[in-house]
């Protein structure tokens, strides 16, 4: 019997998980996972390699790096049209995990509050798993000066946000239920691939996530909707490159590479 609502045998949508997941953030964790096995096999420790993100693709040409930030966000979100795609095949779409503009209220607020939680935790971890050599020095951005250079940021944070809840939380506990996982498998599962994609920055990276997908996946089966966790997401990404964008070099405490 095809699960509940789907009209497609478990083997199909066990198929379209692992495609979905290959697809993005699946991928992702293979990357880091390569990544992190050349940082630990390089001379010197994890601290004094650095983790670039928004980088940029074209030094010294500002339109044509522009048009690579770009299509860099765009791309990165095709897996969510996907998911939408395959979510509506059954009558349902985003609206199913709770990415809608149902309750935008409810959203925001319980976004904030989660945000102020989780970032501010966050960056402690960062701080010391770093001082004691388990994590690479994270560079949020390092981006030119120029006038789209934070839009840009603000634009990389919320495509992170939305792509990593979607498919992480909403997407994949959908399914794994569907196909018969339990409850705590299911979570783990989804926590252990948010921390596998983040393995890149090193031990810190990989435990960290893995905290806050736990937390996460607790509260979208409490709450019922993503909404709150792109809001809490696309918050803690946003002050994490601007604050850096700003404070980098003029704070003591704040690494940079």
């Amino acid at each position: 019997m095809p699960p509940v609502g789907t009209g497609l045998s478990r083997r199909t949508l066990g198929s379209e998980a692992l495609l979905v997941l290959a697809l993005s953030l699946g991928a992702s964790a293979v990357s880091a996972l390569i990544s992190f096995v050349g940082s630990v096999t390089k001379p010197g420790g994890l601290k004094h390699q650095a983790a670039h993100l928004n980088a940029s693709h074209a030094p010294g040409r500002p339109w044509l790096d522009l048009a690579w930030q770009l299509f860099g966000i765009a791309t990165a979100l095709v897996p969510v049209f996907l998911v939408a795609h395959l979510l509506l095949r059954e009558g349902s779409g985003l609206r199913a995990i709770g990415f809608d503009r149902r309750r935008p209220g409810f959203d925001l607020g319980r976004g904030v509050a989660l945000a102020a939680v989780i970032g501010g935790t966050g960056l402690l971890f960062y701080l010391g798993v770093r001082a004691a050599g388990f994590n690479l020095t994270v560079v949020p951005e390092s981006l030119p000066p120029v006038w789209w250079k934070f839009p840009v940021l603000i634009a990389s944070a919320v495509q992170n946000a939305v792509l990593e809840e979607v498919v992480v939380v909403g997407y994949l506990l959908r399914r794994l239920g569907q196909l018969g996982w339990s409850p705590a498998a299911a979570l783990g599962a989804s926590a252990v691939l948010r921390g596998s994609y983040h393995l890149y920055q090193g031990i810190g990276g990989l435990l960290g996530n893995m905290a806050m997908g736990v937390v996460f996946v607790l509260l979208y089966r409490r709450w019922g909707r993503v909404g709150p966790l792109v809001a809490a997401h696309a918050l803690i990404d946003t002050v994490a490159f601007i604050g850096y964008a700003l404070l980098a070099g003029k704070v003591g405490w704040l690494p940079t590479a």
